[in-house]
């Protein structure tokens, strides 16, 4: 397999963890099925893509309340405030949800929001997104059945 092949893994995990409607599971699923590359090096980078597009997401969160008020900012206050109010009722626990479909970008922006420790914030969300490609693995690889 290719440099530009891994590229290509760590690029769509990085931009699947942002806001962007990518899927990295699809790409990663295929590189696991053609067996030209060690599993290993796979889960690797597509983690470390992911993982480094939600710190990312951790990032802007720290510092978009300064646009909160502005017109063209693209969330109410009203959502942002039932998003803090969750993030604050679970606590950084919630993080382990960081590798679920529909929330789990949005709350890597709320973890930085609430100036969720960026350590903390790491250890979980690599642990959930790392976690997610390893059951993946197992799946298409036939070490698990579904």
């Amino acid at each position: 397999m290719s440099l530009a092949a891994l590229a290509a893994l760590f690029l769509s995990a990085f931009g699947a963890a942002t806001l962007l409607p990518l899927q990295s599971e699809a790409v990663l699923t295929g590189m696991l099925a053609q067996r030209e590359q060690q599993v290993g090096v796979l889960l690797l980078v597509a983690t470390s893509g992911n993982v480094l597009g939600a710190v990312v997401n951790w990032w802007l969160g720290r510092y978009i309340e300064h646009w909160r008020e502005r017109r063209w900012f693209p969330v109410s206050g009203a959502a942002l405030d039932r998003a803090q109010a969750s993030y604050h009722r679970y606590g950084r626990w919630s993080l382990l949800l960081s590798w679920a479909p529909i929330i789990g970008d949005p709350l890597t922006l709320v973890a930085g929001i609430m100036r969720e420790p960026f350590w903390s914030f790491l250890a979980l969300v690599s642990i959930a997104k790392g976690g997610r490609y390893l059951v993946l693995a197992a799946v298409v690889l036939g070490l698990l059945r579904w």
